[in-house]
């Protein structure tokens, strides 16, 4: 059984959902480990990571839309020390997550046909969020 550990940045330009497939992708087949887990960590608490449809781009439109409605800026929340858009990022990403675990098989991660690994931003200004991977297997 072995271990891998990587950092890496996605760099973000504010509210979105940024597909960091290719990069945990590239860094996985990099480690000479066919079968095993790897989890997908983001050291924030105002984004999070999302397993979602890379097909349409309407589908990440719409979550977007979503989440403004249900966490909508200037709600009179008593939290607001870095601006209107503080703690709605902190109730998103409470309610999506900041790990992700993906069966890896054949070098790669099995996601579905459909699917892709996205850091999801929540905050207005743009952002450098630093995500952890840790492959387990052999």
């Amino acid at each position: 059984m072995r271990q891998a550990l990587h950092r890496f940045t996605q760099a973000t330009r504010g509210k979105n959902l940024y597909d960091v497939t290719p990069e945990v992708g590239r860094w996985v087949a990099a480690q000479d480990i066919g079968t095993g887990l790897l989890t997908v960590f983001c050291r924030h608490t105002s984004a999070s990571l999302l397993i979602q449809e890379n097909a349409d781009p309407t589908v990440r439109a719409d979550m977007a839309r979503y989440f403004e409605r249900i966490a909508p800026e200037g709600a009179g929340y008593a939290h607001h020390d870095e601006g209107p858009d503080d703690m709605p990022a902190h109730l998103r990403t409470a309610l999506t997550q900041t790990s992700l675990a993906v069966p890896v098989g054949g070098g790669r991660p099995l996601l579905g046909t459909w699917q892709a690994i996205y850091l999801f931003e929540h905050r207005i200004r743009p952002h450098r969020r630093e995500i952890v991977l840790h492959l387990v297997g052999e």
